[in-house]
């Protein structure tokens, strides 16, 4: 068996840009850190927004520091519930995608484009793709193991950086279907 990857459940949530803060939170607002997350820089914020779509809304996390542009990460199941339709996408990869609304506690902001249901993926450093054979935007296939939910995840874009930490990234629909998995195994 190959060297094994931490397997997070990324749950819904929000990047802000700047200017959306601003309109949501206030002129000047900085966001909170409530929490680091495992990749340098990332962190879940004590803020939460409402995102409003056609069927129904619900509230969600903000993760900062903010970006260049506002997009929202959903899984399709949420996607159905908001009535919106996620397209699957990389992170940033928000052209052509649907909008929704989002409402703060000084303000709203209608996106016309930017949710999106996050492409499955992993993070990792130069070093770690020497290791596993792989390079910056190749597909490969994760093998999960869990307690009688054991599967493979086909389609998982490998994304390197120096700035990244080891770790894949699936929504909260693909983990329950693994069973809520920690680890996995690249089999390409």
């Amino acid at each position: 068996m190959g060297k094994t990857i931490l397997v997070e459940t990324s749950a819904r949530h929000v990047h802000l840009s700047q200017a959306d803060l601003e309109t949501l939170f206030g002129k000047g607002y900085t966001l909170t850190n409530k929490k680091d997350l495992s990749q340098p820089g990332q962190f879940a914020c004590a803020e939460k927004v409402t995102v409003v779509g056609p069927k129904g809304e619900t509230k969600m996390s903000i993760l900062g520091p903010t970006r260049n542009a506002t997009q929202v990460e959903v899984s399709l199941t949420d996607a159905r519930s908001l009535g919106i339709k996620a397209l699957v996408r990389e992170s940033g990869d928000i052209e052509g995608t649907e909008g929704c609304k989002l409402v703060g506690p000084e303000g709203e902001v209608e996106i016309s484009c930017g949710v999106i249901a996050a492409k499955r993926h992993i993070h990792m450093t130069p070093a770690d793709a020497q290791e596993f054979g792989v390079k910056d935007k190749d597909v490969v296939s994760v093998e999960v193991t869990t307690d009688g939910r054991s599967l493979t995840f086909g389609d998982v874009v490998c994304r390197v950086s120096d700035s990244y930490a080891l770790a894949m990234h699936i929504d909260t629909d693909e983990s329950n279907a693994a069973g809520g998995p920690s680890q996995g195994t690249i089999i390409k």
